[in-house]
């Protein structure tokens, strides 16, 4: 009777150890531990077109996160999207002519912000605008657009 204890005992210890482990693969893939800290500042962007961009989807700059996006709103007056970026205060040398594109990574197609610094010797402050800005690349519309574009071809001649 001892050891049928003893063998339930292991086997439970062993199945909490390998829920831990999925839990800890779980966030640490999907970026929930990749905070930027506290002392951040503010910058936004305007785009016609977010795709599914997301909040706390990461800034960019040369593949490195330096931020992330703190909030996402329609601007009522111009129909497009008001985006709200936290970058971390250590990365406080951006250019202001620094340019923002919405960009893909992975074979999910998660989203993401990235940066393209210019060339400028004044810096980002806390609320500028990005005035040079990329909007994301719908495949929806890629393919609307060739079909559309291919079928009237062939009518020509």
């Amino acid at each position: 009777m001892r050891a049928n204890y003893n063998v339930e005992l292991a086997s439970g210890l062993f199945l909490l150890l390998g829920i831990a482990a999925l839990v800890w693969l779980a966030t640490s893939a999907t970026n929930l531990g990749n905070a930027i800290g506290n002392d951040v500042y503010r910058i936004t962007g305007l785009f016609t077109n977010i795709g599914d961009l997301k909040p706390r989807a990461p800034v960019k700059v040369g593949g490195v996160t330096v931020g992330e996006v703190e909030d996402i709103k329609l601007d009522m007056q111009t129909f497009e999207a008001h985006v709200t970026m936290k970058i971390a205060r250590r990365y406080s040398e951006l250019p202001n002519d620094t340019s923002a594109a919405i960009l893909t990574s992975g074979v999910l197609g998660d989203r993401y912000i990235g940066l393209e610094p210019g060339g400028s010797p004044d810096v980002l402050q806390e609320g500028d605008e990005i005035l040079i800005t990329q909007s994301a690349i719908v495949i929806e519309q890629l393919v609307g657009k060739y079909l559309f574009n291919t079928s009237g071809q062939g009518d020509e001649g």
